[in-house]
């Protein structure tokens, strides 16, 4: 029995899930986006991105970096990742078919939850729009 009941079948991920299709996996990937050298900044974070080749443009896809050295304790760095699926997976229909990396780059002074994911939704909705 299914834990999601509005899941349609056994096998098929729910519309609004984050499936490893949605998912950076293996190091070169990381490597590849961070190859690229495009990236967005906010105050906290840097989103990298590199558009996808139309044989492999399935959707965009995420990675997360979240340094030891900014944010401690293991429960701070999970939050930090868990707000951003979230909101990828709340704006992952409106974007395009980009390989993402966010990255934290500088230390936060507090850990707001609300203002980090505001910050993150910002950075993807940027990416989101067309751009000039």
């Amino acid at each position: 029995m299914s834990r999601w009941p509005e899941a349609a079948s056994e096998g098929q991920p729910r519309p609004a899930a984050f499936p490893k299709t949605c998912r950076l996996l293996r190091t070169d990937e990381y490597s590849s986006v961070f190859a690229f050298r495009k990236a967005l900044k906010s105050r906290h974070f840097l989103l990298h991105y590199r558009p996808q080749q139309a044989v492999e443009a399935a959707g965009a896809r995420l990675g997360l970096v979240v340094a030891k050295r900014f944010l401690r304790r293991s429960v701070d760095r999970n939050l930090l990742r868990r707000l951003a699926r979230e909101e990828f997976r709340l704006l992952r229909v409106d974007l395009v078919s980009h390989d993402l990396v966010l990255r934290l780059a500088v230390k936060p002074s507090a850990l707001d939850r609300k203002a980090m994911a505001q910050e993150i939704r910002r950075l993807l909705c940027k990416l989101a729009s067309p751009q000039p």
